[in-house]
């Protein structure tokens, strides 16, 4: 039986769908005014896998993850920019879907954006209003009353006193009941984009999109709704708040939360600056990798997942060398076997393990464990040249693998070293590096450094690291090592 965490309980439950077989799953998705760091990568990854497994335990998944493409960072950067906002999000939005087919994302079943939405937003804030749940402000902002939803506070568990003591110090509350009362309408300011409302002309609240647009694509009450840990509070306390007020039902059965990832034990985020984008990282990988980037993805997605998804997350570039470390180990294992064409047959003791695995919600690092069994497994039976059960068991390998959303690669390019050599100057592989051939480098280097050449000499210093050979500059002038390992 599948168990999930559900951050409202505080607890594993077994998942039962509210239809059959039904499953109807919301995330909330990027706020599009910059690249995606890997923190969005995680999010991203995490629910790819989450749905991906489902959909192999037989579950009809409707999955929505949606576009924020109005909000006030994107209204800041466009002016930054001079540019428009919707050249800005339409920019953004395109590297985001470049970065998650780089990482194997999917795309989900539906993408709203929330400027597509303003109908939907307009008629719940509406519906609020004529509720008594939300007011119009004197400035023509429209606020949610906190006080008037009895459960406030069901999902993050937070102090509401203490949070409504220090939303009191940190901003401008002459114009709510309460401090802890929130935005659902914005009244536009002179030259910010907006939309007529009966209350002003202006844009919705970040939380009320989200509302509006779950309910649109899924119905009042679903599934499965998810995202970071940093959304906890407010932004899904709020959503719960406005969409049950609204709807007068419950509005999600399981809370997912992934949890942050960190740098020196440290939240990586946009507001700390202590961020990499997912191109920073891919670029890493890439000379790293002297030019073969066929593993690239698979190897930030196996760094994603080589942690529980509510657990943190620690970046560092021993990490990712570590995930590229696994990934060769497991394509060294598929090299040189005739994959059997079997399907996954639920009985197998392979896929019983794996399934036990990520039934305990969704443990990805238990399910990559059953994986390195069965390579061993596997290396055994090419050992002994017992054909047939290679095959099977490398099938299996592939196919377990693929639901994590890795392992897809030929195994003979994912291995294909590409380095430096002396004719070309970037050739076959690092066996032809002979030290005569490293020495030539070094001299070419030697040379291009004393024209000035830095660039030239740049390459070629990366080019022999790629091939695993170390440059040491030195008064004596420049020594080198091979790096085993």
């Amino acid at each position: 039986m599948l168990q999930i965490f559900n951050s409202q309980s505080g607890k594993k439950e077994t998942f039962t769908p509210r239809h059959g077989n039904d499953v109807r799953m919301y995330v909330c998705g990027m706020t599009v005014y910059d690249f995606c760091h890997v923190g969005h990568a995680r999010v991203m990854v995490v629910f790819d896998v989450i749905v991906r497994y489902l959909r192999f335990r037989g579950y009809n998944v409707t999955y929505v993850r949606n576009i924020t493409d109005i909000d006030d960072k994107i209204i800041k950067r466009a002016v930054e920019n001079r540019e428009s906002i919707q050249q800005l999000t339409e920019r953004f939005i395109t590297a985001m879907h470049e970065d998650a087919a780089a990482l194997g994302v999917a795309p989900p079943d539906m993408e709203p954006r929330a400027t597509q939405h303003i109908d939907d937003i307009v008629a719940m804030v509406q519906t609020l209003i004529d509720k008594g749940f939300a007011y119009r402000a004197p400035n023509g902002d429209v606020y949610f009353q906190v006080s008037k939803f009895a459960s406030y506070g069901s999902l993050s568990r937070e102090n509401l006193e203490d949070q409504r003591v220090g939303a009191r110090i940190e901003a401008d509350t002459s114009n709510k009941r309460d401090p802890l009362d929130f935005v659902v309408w914005k009244a536009a300011k002179p030259g910010e984009p907006s939309w007529p409302s009966p209350w002003s002309e202006g844009r919705p609240g970040w939380h009320i999109e989200c509302s509006a647009m779950s309910t649109h694509c899924l119905g009042n009450h679903f599934d499965i709704h998810g995202g970071g840990m940093d959304l906890k509070f407010p932004h899904h306390e709020n959503e719960i708040a406005q969409s049950e007020a609204a709807t007068g039902e419950k509005f999600v059965d399981v809370w997912m939360h992934n949890g942050f990832v960190q740098i020196n034990e440290e939240k990586m985020s946009k507001s700390l600056g202590n961020f990499f984008t997912v191109r920073d990282v891919m670029e890493h990988l890439r000379k790293q990798s002297g030019g073969r980037d066929v593993l690239i993805g698979e190897t930030m997605r196996y760094f994603i997942l080589s942690s529980h998804y509510r657990g943190p997350l620690n970046y560092s570039l021993d990490s990712l060398a570590n995930a590229r470390g696994a990934l060769e180990r497991f394509y060294i294992a598929l090299r040189d076997v005739n994959v059997a064409n079997f399907p996954l047959n639920n009985d197998d003791p392979w896929v019983a393990k794996f399934v036990e695995a990520m039934d305990d919600d969704f443990n990805t690092p238990g399910a990559t464990a059953v994986l390195f069994d069965l390579a061993r497994e596997l290396n055994r039976a090419k050992s002994e040249k017992r054909q047939q059960d290679a095959g099977y068991l490398a099938a299996a390998l592939k196919q377990l693998g693929g639901i994590l959303g890795i392992l897809q690669v030929d195994p003979s390019e994912a291995l294909q070293v590409r380095t430096v050599g002396p004719e070309s100057g970037r050739a076959g592989p690092v066996s032809v590096l002979t030290d005569i051939q490293i020495n030539e480098l070094i001299g070419q280097r030697n040379a291009a450094r004393k024209a000035k050449n830095f660039a030239e000499s740049d390459r070629i210093r990366d080019d022999l690291k790629a091939a695993g050979v170390i440059l040491e500059d030195g008064p004596g002038g420049t020594t080198w090592s091979r790096r085993h390992g």
